[in-house]
């Protein structure tokens, strides 16, 4: 009894081994040069016939195949691929849920409404399949955050092939995530009140409460007993520059209301995430030197007189009036690996491909301020980049042959491309 007792105990063991994580790849030991390929910096430019190469981690050059370079190393024949930054998912819960359904799977929010000081990177499961299935087409970073709340917490910025949390830190604590109130609300008809929008009365209240708070973490970093006060002081980061604050917002009154609120308080730099409505207040924006992290451009208009394809070119509308913009994908984590054609969609609308590629590259890079080390293509900043078959920002030529992260090699195999193939091999056969 014990033996065949402990024989299902090793059985189970193993099966759980064979679903666990992919061991991380390891640190890069020999140089690697990509010849040929077209290069795309992630900063606008465009190398057509381009070397690559890395060396501890490290970018050593960057140039035309052209140049009289001796290549060193491992050699990636590239003629006919492309060659990208990694590209960076901006305000997600990857890695903080697992299944939605599964209650034990969702640490992305707490109970409670003002928690600045819960932190995303300290939740985040490294073993993700979810975050495992990002690689494949390109999504090699993100900015981890936590939701729900009216302050939802701190985001982090992590990298996408690591054992722990701690080993995939890029940047803690980079922003506290403020869900400002909603100027407007829909009618519950449930209650009596009309269908539509109404204008919501307790706004000024729900303000007065945000402010509250901001002014009393500037003021106060402990209790009157002496003891720090953790809420508070996470939010110090936001007064001395070293954090930002998020602030998810849509419409013009609640961007306005926003911005000036927090810079009368003392917050350095405001980033606004969602921006339904940011197009109408662009010069206020660039005034307050605001950036926009636009949510995905795969939606249809939230309002009645909306163009039918407003969603798909506000990022463009943005661009072109100058604001720093970068892409947010949609509330389901899922999501985040159609990120590059998100980017696709708003090069649709006609903004150059190139500035468009920057929304989930330097653009998100410089907002997070990780752009001295990641984000696009230059000579001593971290080797974190893909080679691709094709246009990575069209699902058809989104085919990863290589991705390397700070050097190392990255498996792209996933839970899903084992049951591709597991399912393929099948019905080939028949």
């Amino acid at each position: 009894m014990k033996k065949a007792t402990n024989l299902i105990i090793l059985l189970v063991l193993l099966a759980v081994t064979g679903r666990a994580q992919q061991t991380p790849g390891p640190v890069q030991k020999e140089a690697i040069s990509i010849d040929g390929a077209t290069a795309h910096l992630g900063n606008g430019q465009v190398i057509e016939n381009s070397l690559i190469m890395f060396e501890n981690g490290k970018l050593t050059f960057v140039g035309s195949a052209n140049a009289k370079i001796a290549r060193k190393g491992k050699i990636i024949k590239g003629k006919g691929k492309h060659v990208y930054p990694g590209f960076i998912a901006m305000s997600s819960a990857l890695g903080l849920v697992e299944v939605d359904a599964v209650r034990a799977s969702d640490d992305q929010d707490e109970i409670g409404d003002f928690l600045p000081h819960i932190r995303s990177q300290i939740a985040y499961n490294a073993e993700s399949k979810v975050v495992e299935s990002m690689r494949p087409n390109g999504v090699l970073l993100g900015q981890i955050t936590p939701n729900g709340g009216r302050i939802s917490g701190s985001s982090s910025v992590m990298q996408f092939d690591a054992w722990n949390w701690e080993d995939a830190a890029i940047k803690v604590d980079d922003g506290i995530h403020l869900n400002w109130p909603s100027a407007f609300r829909r009618g519950r008809w449930w209650a009596g009140e009309p269908r539509g929008y109404q204008p919501n009365k307790d706004y000024k209240k729900q303000i007065d409460e945000v402010t509250s708070f901001i002014k009393n973490s500037l003021a106060h970093g402990k209790d009157l007993n002496g003891k720090k006060n953790q809420a508070y002081a996470a939010m110090h980061g936001l007064f001395d520059g070293s954090k930002k604050l998020y602030v998810h917002a849509d419409s013009e009154k609640e961007i306005v209301d926003a911005v000036s609120h927090a810079k009368n308080n003392g917050v350095k730099t405001v980033v606004i995430v969602g921006g339904y409505h940011a197009h109408k207040v662009t010069d206020f924006l660039k005034q307050n030197n605001v950036a926009v992290v636009v949510r995905a451009p795969h939606n249809l208009p939230a309002f009645d007189d909306d163009d039918y394809d407003f969603p798909y070119k506000l990022p463009k509308l943005l661009a072109d009036a100058g604001l720093l913009v970068a892409l947010q994908t949609r509330s389901e984590i899922f999501q985040a690996r159609n990120l590059p054609f998100y980017v696709g969609q708003v090069a649709g609308q006609g903004l150059d491909p190139e500035k468009a590629l920057q929304m989930i590259t330097s653009n998100a890079a410089q907002i997070l301020g990780i752009d001295d080390s990641y984000g696009s293509l230059d000579v001593g900043k971290s080797a974190t980049l893909f080679v691709s078959e094709g246009d990575a920002l069209d699902m058809r030529g989104n085919q990863l042959t290589h991705a390397f992260i700070d050097g190392r090699d990255v498996s792209l195999e996933t839970h899903q491309t084992e049951l591709w193939k597991r399912y393929m091999g099948k019905y080939e056969g028949e």
